[in-house]
């Protein structure tokens, strides 16, 4: 593997090959990981997806050699780590886990700061690049620089702990159901967040959930995993979503699969409307002129910082009476544009206002997407399953016909049939 990179170079991802990995534990007859081989290419996210006690997880340290392989090999970029120094090797390889694993006695920036100071890289360099780390995950380094993490949320925390991972620039990522602890809302946002980093990092990333889901939004590739890892199809979410291998994969996709597509889309994929927006700091009077003059008979309030606060309708500022406070409807949840549509859609579902706000990396305001542009979008896809699905059985019936007519030509007379002795 190669050193850390300059300052102001970025290192891109590396290949990940595993040879026939294999890990067996002392007394258990069978092995918890069994002859592992996959390829996994420069700047790919590949999910490990399987029921619990699979070993994915085990395959997963594995890589970094937090659980040492019992056989097999690990090359990356071509080098074998299988004997190097374990401790080396980690510090060249970003680990994200469950609950952020911080140190609790050590705040924002000295978390960080730990990979970089442990290899030997100057003060001023490491200063900088906290800040950028924390800049990167969408966090005020001013804000957040000096706090420890218990005064941090737990989607706060999560973002540090991606933050720490990334700061000595490694090109693999490892992460092990990293979102796995904290609600729903927060976990799609996490989850957007860490499409938007790799759209900018492109580091190879190797990432475990039980969550199916989770998977066809956030990979390149998903490996489905049986017991003890064995591989039960290894493909891009579109081919596992349309042709499962079998059906423990099935089993995985679940019923609604066409629906589980709106998980391949994202918002910037489709069309981002614009809405009339003032601001808490806009005069009473200009918000009133603004709606009255205006075509909508709804504004956007946002915030000090831009964000989206109410949704704000000509009948909320009868009730006004010289103030917003009591005025309007709170916006209940946002998207970014690397949201799925399916998040956008159960968003526009539970404001129930028919459309939800599209926010930048700081939560503020860039537009909204409404339930029109949703429902087009899911009857595209319908449609494009149901021509794949014309297509896919014609294609059969040719087979078909072409096996029939082959068959016909080699059941015709042959030297033992009529006629046969005399063309002899």
């Amino acid at each position: 593997m190669s050193e850390p990179t300059a300052p102001g170079a970025a290192a891109s991802g590396a290949t990940i090959e595993l040879e026939n990995l294999t890990k067996r534990y002392p007394g258990s007859p069978e092995p918890a990981v069994d002859s592992v081989s996959m390829e996994i290419k420069a700047g790919e996210t590949v999910i490990f997806v399987g029921p619990s006690g699979c070993g994915k997880s085990t395959t997963l340290k594995m890589i970094n050699r937090l659980i040492e392989p019992t056989g097999g090999r690990i090359r990356i970029n071509g080098e074998d780590v299988t004997d190097i120094d374990p401790v080396k090797l980690r510090r060249k390889v970003g680990y994200a886990i469950q609950s952020s694993g911080l140190f609790p006695h050590m705040t924002v920036a000295q978390n960080i700061a730990l990979v970089p100071k442990m290899i030997g890289w100057g003060k001023a360099r490491i200063r900088s690049r906290v800040e950028e780390m924390l800049d990167l995950v969408g966090l005020d380094p001013g804000e957040f620089h000096d706090r420890y993490p218990r005064q941090l949320s737990g989607g706060q925390q999560q973002r540090v702990g991606v933050a720490r991972a990334l700061a000595a620039d490694p090109p693999v990522l490892l992460m092990d159901e990293p979102f796995g602890a904290v609600d729903p809302i927060t976990r799609d946002h996490l989850q957007d967040e860490l499409i938007r980093l790799q759209s900018e990092l492109h580091k190879t990333i190797v990432f475990v959930t039980h969550d199916f889901d989770e998977a066809i939004k956030l990979g390149d590739r998903i490996a489905v995993l049986r017991e003890r890892s064995h591989i039960a199809q290894f493909d891009t979410p579109e081919a596992i979503l349309t042709n499962p291998a079998d059906d423990f994969v099935s089993g995985f996709v679940g019923a609604g699969a066409a629906l589980k597509r709106l998980n391949l889309t994202r918002v910037r994929d489709v069309e981002i409307a614009d809405v009339p927006t003032v601001t808490v700091d806009d005069p009473l009077q200009d918000i009133f002129d603004k709606l009255r003059g205006g075509t909508t008979n709804e504004l956007l309030l946002l915030d000090k910082r831009g964000r989206p606060y109410k949704w704000l309708r000509r009948g909320d500022l009868m009730r006004a009476r010289g103030s917003l406070a009591r005025a309007g409807t709170l916006v209940h949840d946002t998207v970014t544009r690397d949201a799925t549509l399916r998040d956008a859609l159960e968003a526009v579902l539970t404001d129930n206002a028919g459309r939800v706000a599209v926010t930048g990396r700081r939560g503020e305001y860039t537009g909204v997407v409404d339930m029109e542009t949703l429902l087009n979008s899911v009857h595209e896809m319908l449609e494009a399953d149901r021509l794949d699905a014309i297509e896919h059985q014609h294609d059969l019936e040719e087979q078909r016909a072409q096996l029939t007519h082959q068959e016909q030509e080699g059941a015709g007379p042959g030297p033992g049939g009529p006629g046969g002795a005399a063309r002899a």
